[in-house]
């Protein structure tokens, strides 16, 4: 499967300087921008909402990047890393109830490819708060057109960007750096008997993880996930 991580960035700033939006146009062979992306910069464009938070449309339609504005003086810095009131502002509605934070001791530790199955699937918003990690999800929405394609993103502390994740896609990351800490907000609690998973190193994935796959750490539970499988039916 091709990896819909490369695209270059245009930016659209709406005429109120509200919250920033930038949209992918896909490499050469992907496709063009999706209606998808376009509904979602008309709707964000047409908000009166505050310029404390860019927005990055991916080529996987629903799947975005967000980066608070940080506000800084001689002290260091504020930001508002969530604010429910911002988000639905640009359009994204979401009843978060639970957060969750991973810690990785040392450089190499990956954890996924992760997902709940319905009914008790899950939104994610996740960012890290300590270090720098390579955020990945794979569209496992057989109906969508980027079906089994994967954007893979590095998250830092330093610059403080976030990835929002919808229901349908798979969720893995790896730390790069030591003592690496990821927070993330889920809709949805954890139900064992609906969790599941997909190998992190499948070929037909084809993600680059980069980092030597033979010196990456990893559970044994994530090891025993099944390979992806175009037939199976994880969402519609």
């Amino acid at each position: 499967m091709r990896n819909s991580s490369k695209h270059v960035n245009r930016t659209c700033q709406p005429k109120n300087r509200g919250v920033i939006v930038t949209y992918g146009i896909p490499a050469r062979g992907t496709g063009t921008r999706s209606a998808w992306q376009e509904t979602m910069r008309r709707r964000v464009r047409g908000k009166a909402v505050s310029p404390a938070m860019d927005i990055t449309l991916t080529p996987l339609a629903g799947v975005l990047v967000l980066k608070p504005k940080r506000f800084r003086d001689n002290r260091g810095f504020f930001s508002e890393t969530y604010s429910k009131r911002r988000l639905a502002d640009a359009g994204i509605n979401v009843d978060f109830v639970q957060d969750n934070l991973s810690v990785s001791k040392s450089p190499g530790i990956l954890r996924g490819l992760h997902f709940q199955k319905e009914p008790f699937a899950q939104v994610k918003l996740v960012s890290v708060v300590q270090g720098a990690a390579r955020d990945v999800v794979v569209d496992i929405r057989h109906s969508s057109p980027s079906f089994g394609r994967h954007f893979s993103i590095v998250l830092n502390a330093e610059e403080g960007n976030q990835v929002f994740v919808p229901i349908g896609f798979a969720h893995g990351f790896l730390a790069l750096e030591p003592d690496t800490v990821l927070s993330y907000k889920v809709s949805n609690y954890y139900a064992p008997e609906h969790d599941s998973g997909i190998r992190f190193d499948d070929p037909r994935l084809g993600i680059d993880w980069g980092f030597d796959q033979a010196s990456i750490i990893t559970s044994d539970k994530d090891r025993l996930l099944p390979p992806f499988d175009p037939q199976t039916g994880y969402f519609p």
